[in-house]
């Protein structure tokens, strides 16, 4: 039950930063996607299950909140979730180095693979918006790095 609340409460501020960057700048919702942060945040810290059901779920909140095709961002978020999980329990993804690499490779293809689907199935072109989009997955991995360091040490200090 516990992590079922975080959970909801990790979808409840991707959702508040997304309207809040929306709110300042379209181009900063290109730079900063809260809801990868949260898929692979939940992706290290809960494992694959769990990851990818936080992938579905956030991957199709933010299709509804854009105007692109429905279904496109569920499955690569819940791909993004069940891989960031999988690969967690595989190797040990405590250092900095190894969750910042592995946030920024998992951030990676789901960027890839989004825009990818959208051209092969739908035939959008590949905007990048400047080169703004490429920045995506350095942001994305940064900012999960840091929470997944601060929580661990807390959690450390804790027991």
């Amino acid at each position: 039950m516990k992590h079922i609340i975080e959970g909801a409460v990790g979808i409840v501020l991707a959702i508040a930063l997304h309207a809040f960057l929306g709110q300042l700048s379209a181009q900063l919702l290109v730079v900063f996607n809260a809801f990868s942060w949260v898929v692979l945040y939940f992706g290290l810290t809960r494992h694959e299950v769990f990851g990818a059901i936080m992938g579905t779920v956030c991957g199709l909140l933010q299709d509804s909140f854009s105007l692109g095709v429905f279904g496109v961002g569920g499955l690569t978020k819940t791909l993004l979730g069940f891989g960031a999980g999988y690969i967690s329990r595989k190797i040990n993804v405590t250092p900095v180095s190894r969750s910042f690499v592995l946030a920024l490779v998992m951030a990676a293809l789901e960027l890839l693979l989004w825009k990818s689907l959208a051209l092969f199935l739908f035939g959008e072109g590949f905007a990048t918006a400047g080169g703004l989009i490429f920045l995506q997955p350095l942001f994305t991995a940064l900012a999960v790095t840091a929470v997944f360091q601060v929580n661990r040490r807390r959690e450390a200090r804790r027991s």
